[in-house]
Formats: C-alpha cells, structure tokens, sequence
C-alpha cells in the first residue's frame, strides 16, 4: 500500500480546501505595487521615479506612460550591463546571485538575465503550486512515491565575478529544495555532467536502478533520451524499463508538434503537462485536464502586460513601437495574439519576452503560446504564426502518415524572382513525394489562415518542401549553440541564417 503516497497526496487535497481562488486582476495590482515598491531606491526606480508612480490613483495606467518597453540589447546595454561592472542597486536591489544564459532561438551569442534570490522562491512557489495542481489530475496514491527525471542543463554552474552562470533549468535543479531530492533524478552527479551525450549516456547506463514516474524537460531532448535508454536496454518502448511512468511535464516549445513521436517511444499512454519556465521566470502552468492551456502565474513575482500583436504596432526586427498600446489583464479579449511583456522581481521591467500568446479562458488567466515575435512569417502578407504552422505539420502528419517533430521555414525570391515559402521538414518518411507534401502544405495553409490564402493569391508564388531527418536539425544545434538544456530550433529563418542553414545541410 502506497503509506507515503497517500499522505502526500491527502496534503495536496487538503490544502486544496483551504485554498482561495485567486482574483488574477487583483493579484496583479498587489504585486505591481510590491514590485515597484521594492525597486522604488534603485537606480531605475528613481530614473523613472516609481514613487511617484505608487502614489497615483491607478499605478498600473501610470506605469504603462512611465516606463518605455525594454527588449534584452536595450535593457542590457542601458542597465543590466552595469551589474558587470561592479555596480548594485540597479534594476533591483542588491545584485543577482545568478545570471541564465539563453541563447533561445535566434542566435550564438548568449543574453545574460538576472536570475535574483526573489525569483528563485518565486520559481520555487510555482514548481508548487503546479504539485498541488497535480490534485485535479487524479492520479493514484502511488504515483507520488515514484521518481522525477528532470533532464534541462548542467548543474554545473560557472562562478564569475561574485554571482553563477548557467542556463535557468540548471539554476532550477541547482536550488530544489532538501525535502525532494530524494526523488530527483538523475542526482547531483550526473545532472552536473556538462557534456550532454556524457549525461544522457550515463542516465541510460543507470536506468535500471530508478523508478521513474514523471519526466520533465523540452520535448525534443527527452525523445532523444528516452530513444537512448531503449536503444542501450534494446527494448521496444519506454515503459519496459519505467511502468510506472504516468505524467510528462513539458516546456520551452509547444508539445503538439511532438506529440506522435513521443508517443511511439511509450508503451501506455501518459499525461502530458504544459509548462511555461522561461530564463526570465515561471510565466504559467497548466492547472486542470480539460485544457492544455497553461494558467499564468498571477501572484507570484511576475507583473504582465500584453500587446495586440498587429502589424501596426511591431517593428521589422520583432521589436515593439513605442506607441504600441499595452492591455492589463482586465482587458484583453478571447481570439487575439498577445505580444507578453513583462516586470519581474529579477528586475526586468517592461520587458518583451519575445513570445506571442492568446487567452483561452480570461476569467482563469488561462494562456497559449502560439508563437515568436520574430518567427512570425509576415512577409507579403502570409502573417503565418507558429501555432499556425503547427497544425499544418499535424494535418501532414495524417495525410502521409508519418512524424515531423521538426521543421524551419523561410520566406525569399527564387530563381524567378517571386516569393516562395521554402520549408525543411524533419521525418523518417522514406521516398517522400515532396512536391505533393508541398501542395498539402499550401492548402492545409489556405484553409487555416484568411490571410496566407490571400497573400498565395497575389505575391507569394508558392510553397517548396525538402524532407530531412530529424537529427539534422539536433545537429544544426549542437554545431551552433549545444545540445539539451533550454536550447530550441527556429521555426522561422531570416534569409541570411538560412543561406547557412542550406550549406550545412548540403554539407
């Protein structure tokens, strides 16, 4: 009988009972004001004055008039930048103990964010609150005596003037808490091995020794670990090795396009949990089995604001005009993208994120991701966003009958000089009609999106498809970032890093 089990679950329950709903637009106002409230001595919040901002009659209209947007280069160069040099009290007080590197998806070179000691308890408060949010997910008693397996980036972090380096899952895993270590896995040893085929080889070697009953990590990385442990035990699915392996947490990229593969990997179905952990904080988890939208985390160190995402209000390069209009929680509407901004008790203020989302269910606060400020394809007029492109790899899924976790996209003139979607799409499929994959694509497209219908109709010509494997795009990572950890493949290309994509693949 599952004693501990049973317990930690009857804990849950019953802190369930005691909770109070939480009022998301009131629990925005309060921590704007204790943001602003604790960073009014710094030197940002006396540039832009945040007492005075706190004795207004509506602190978060004065804020909005106040403070400009911030993307990483202009909030790095102006402020974070002086953290380097030896300064404190900059965009919050004291210094961060932890700096997370993320390269994301769109570069080599790695952005720096503060990671402060309020931000780690409040990382630390969201990983609960999502247990107890495990409740509505009835699960049995002895799912909560089994093991997590959390595969993110070494916990290995470098030391450098006074504060640590490493990606934000290593700095997650680096400060879990005493009480769960116990079910942690692959441990301390392992996790801080820097070299990810070195520690994926290693957790394959120790598989055996674990009872695994939940995975977490970016889809991508877990499929390539859990092919290497069936691959080195020479079984036919996951759930020979683990049985009881019943949640997979997912995060950093949308899971759909993921979906089918992962589950050729598993023997029994398990539940699949969204999660939103961005090097800038804990942005929204998903609370309740009805939806796989993810709530966002309203009363925990994170003020939000959102943009309508409209061509009006963003710059070429995917930053956002000053003019651009930002809605508080209590005003923004059902069917329309979001360009997220932030305020953080890491001192990120007004921060744009890079992320678009939609609200499923305003009343919960209840989000989805449906794509990337710069990977939104808007040229001649397509405005294809990932979520978009998504469901189309899942209707080709069907058509043809195969997987394509993978894919990148790039809008430029062909040899004729029109404009043409060139796609590389990652499957096993072998013998793939590409020119039929294309015209698939092209009316999975047209029937999705008013305006990519349009935009064929007039200046985009057509849709090219070449079909790889998948791996190639794991290469492409590991040659220009690394592999694991939070790194993502670009789903969209600007015509410079696809002439470099081209060549590698033609390699």
């Amino acid at each position: 009988m599952a004693i501990l089990g049973n317990i930690i679950k009857g804990v849950i329950e019953l802190k369930d009972t005691f909770s109070s709903e939480i009022i998301h637009e009131e629990a925005q106002e309060k921590v704007l004001k204790e943001l602003l409230e604790t960073a009014k001595n710094t030197q940002f919040g006396k540039f832009y004055d945040f007492e005075h901002i706190l004795e207004t009659s509506n602190p978060q209209k004065s804020f909005a008039k106040s403070v400009p947007y911030f993307d990483y280069n202009q909030i790095n160069n102006k402020w974070w930048q002086k953290y380097h040099e030896g300064e404190s009290d900059i965009t919050w007080p004291g210094k961060p103990s932890y700096f997370a590197l993320s390269s994301g998806t769109t570069g080599k070179t790695s952005k720096r964010i503060p990671v402060t000691d309020a931000m780690i308890e409040a990382i630390r408060n969201a990983g609960i609150k999502q247990v107890f949010a495990l409740k509505n997910f009835d699960l049995p008693a002895d799912f909560f005596e089994k093991e997590i397996m959390m595969l993110g980036s070494s916990t290995d972090l470098e030391e450098s003037n006074n504060h640590l380096e490493g990606e934000i899952s290593g700095i997650s895993a680096s400060n879990i808490p005493s009480w769960f270590k116990g079910y942690y896995k692959p441990g301390e040893e392992i996790s801080q091995i820097e070299d990810w085929d070195e520690r994926v080889q290693k957790i394959a070697e120790r598989a055996k020794d674990w009872d695994i009953g939940a995975l977490s990590g970016i889809p991508s990385w877990i499929e390539l670990m859990l092919q290497k442990v069936i691959d080195y035990h020479n079984l036919n699915n996951i759930h020979e090795i683990w049985p009881n392996l019943q949640v997979y947490t997912s995060g950093g990229v949308a899971f759909a396009p993921y979906e089918k593969s992962f589950k050729a990997l598993l023997g029994k179905p398990v539940t699949v949990i969204d999660t939103y952990l961005a090097s800038e904080g804990y942005i929204a988890t998903q609370v309740r089995p009805e939806t796989d939208a993810m709530q966002l985390n309203t009363d925990n160190g994170i003020y939000f604001e959102f943009v309508p995402f409209k061509p009006e209000y963003i710059n070429e390069d995917g930053s956002l005009k000053n003019e651009a209009p930002a809605l508080t929680l209590d005003e923004v509407e059902l069917d329309q993208d979001y360009v997220l901004i932030i305020s953080t008790v890491s001192g990120a203020w007004r921060y744009l994120i890079g992320d678009t989302i939609e609200f499923t269910n305003i009343e919960r606060a209840e989000i989805k991701i449906t794509g990337r400020t710069k990977f939104f394809l808007n040229t001649v007029g397509s405005q294809l966003s990932v979520n978009k492109m998504d469901t189309a790899m899942r209707e080709l899924e069907e058509q043809f009958n195969t997987t394509i976790p993978e894919y990148t996209i790039c809008a430029k003139r062909g040899d004729d000089d029109e404009f043409y979607h060139y796609w590389y799409l990652g499957s096993d499929l072998k013998g793939a009609d590409e020119k039929q994959m294309a015209n698939a694509l092209d009316e999975a497209l047209k029937t999705a999106n008013k305006n990519y219908k349009v935009a064929r109709s007039k200046a985009l010509k057509g849709v090219k498809v070449k079909v790889i494997s998948p791996s190639r795009f794991h290469d492409w990572n590991e040659r220009n970032k690394k592999k694991g950890g939070q790194v993502k493949m670009e789903r969209v290309m600007g015509e410079e890093k696809f002439a470099d994509w081209e060549a590698f693949i033609n390699e």
